[in-house]
């Protein structure tokens, strides 16, 4: 906790030459599993245990790159290996940032949160994720809550990183998200919208929901309806945009990569109407966090200052994830999450590569390396 006053025999750190921030906050992360492995049919090769373990290196990387608090942003793992990892980290079990996550994609039939990739003779159960009617999505959203859901994740369109659905084209209905938001609020969660065409974004925006992931396609009047509504976007630029120029794919689907190119030529439009319309911005990966770094420069090169990319994955996203009490900046009252870079990042974004000290709720989990001496 932060404090006003000096305890006595107190440990100085020394941070001089440094730039000190606030803990850093990713709200679109994906925490199970092998990250590199970008083939659609990557969850169905890996038990719920071996995604939670791989979960668990995972977590460290975040920590690494100063992210002290994240939100995942949903999974295809019945078991909820997500949840497993977030009430480990709150019991002390494992070292990890601090967690509030979605549950399972809740998706229609071949849609972009249709983990069944295979073919119609090999097909797999219905999962309880898939919703093709009003009564579905509550039974769904009701089945996401009863093991631990802090936030719901719809999928409102197709996306690009499967072989099947149509980034364009909204997949749940209003009516659908309608209810999501309805039963989810009544529970006291909040209810986050995978959402790229601008359709399926307006009709989710209209639904409801609390934040709009990706809104790759954002036209003017949905910005104009996010603005009004409140409504948080979380852009998640760079990682389209490393598809998109990918030489190796790492298993990413060949209709995945073609989506991903056509789907990059909206991205910059669509980010300066949310600009234009102040809509809320908040920061968010949806990658390998190796990658982290990239996406703040993407948020200055689309547009944001240095100081709106560095408060996007701090203040604005406690604020996203109803967190501002605790975490977000550097004050009193609040846990002791704070890092420190090597360069000054307002001058040069680039400056977050070189995280050099990582304090979680007081504890040090990253410090600088002593020179060696003479």
């Amino acid at each position: 906790m932060i404090t006003r006053e000096t305890p006595g025999a107190v440990r100085v750190i020394d941070l001089t030459g440094f730039t000190v921030l606030p803990g850093l906050i990713d709200c679109h992360a994906h925490v199970l599993g092998n990250l590199k492995d970008l083939s659609a049919s990557a969850p169905l090769r890996m038990s719920s245990a071996q995604g939670a373990l791989w979960g668990v290196h995972n977590l460290q990387i975040w920590l690494s790159h100063g992210f002290t608090s994240l939100r995942d942003a949903g999974e295809s793992d019945l078991s909820y290996g997500q949840f497993a990892l977030r009430d480990s980290i709150r019991m002390g079990l494992i070292q990890g940032p601090r967690m509030v996550s979605a549950g399972n994609y809740i998706s229609v039939t071949g849609g972009h949160g249709d983990a069944d990739v295979l073919a119609p003779d090999q097909a797999l159960p219905l999962r309880p994720n898939l919703a093709n009617s009003v009564d579905d999505v509550a039974a769904a959203v009701r089945h996401d809550i009863k093991y631990g859901a802090d936030w719901i994740k719809l999928i409102a369109t197709g996306g690009i990183s499967d072989p099947m659905s149509d980034f364009n084209v909204q997949e749940l209905s209003e009516e659908q998200m309608a209810k999501a938001v309805e039963v989810a609020h009544r529970a006291h969660k909040s209810v986050m919208a995978h959402a790229e065409g601008a359709d399926g974004i307006k009709a989710a925006v209209r639904a409801g929901v609390d934040s709009i992931e990706h809104g790759t396609m954002l036209d003017e009047e949905g910005a104009a309806l996010m603005a009004t509504k409140g409504t948080w976007l979380v852009p998640t630029l760079s990682v389209i945009q490393r598809y998109a120029t990918m030489s190796k794919p790492n298993g990413l689907d060949t209709v995945a990569l073609e989506k991903s190119r056509a789907i990059l030529t909206f991205q910059s439009e669509a980010l300066q109407r949310a600009l234009k319309h102040h809509v809320r911005i908040a920061f968010g990966l949806d990658d390998d966090p190796d990658y982290l770094p990239r996406e703040f420069t993407a948020l200055v090169k689309g547009g944001l200052s240095s100081v709106e990319a560095l408060q996007a994955a701090t203040i604005r996203s406690a604020e996203l994830l109803r967190l501002s009490t605790y975490v977000g900046s550097i004050e009193k009252g609040k846990l002791a999450d704070i890092i420190a870079v090597s360069g000054d990042p307002l001058k040069d974004i680039s400056a977050m590569q070189h995280v050099v000290f990582v304090m979680k709720s007081g504890e040090i989990l990253l410090q600088p390396t002593p020179p060696d001496k003479p």
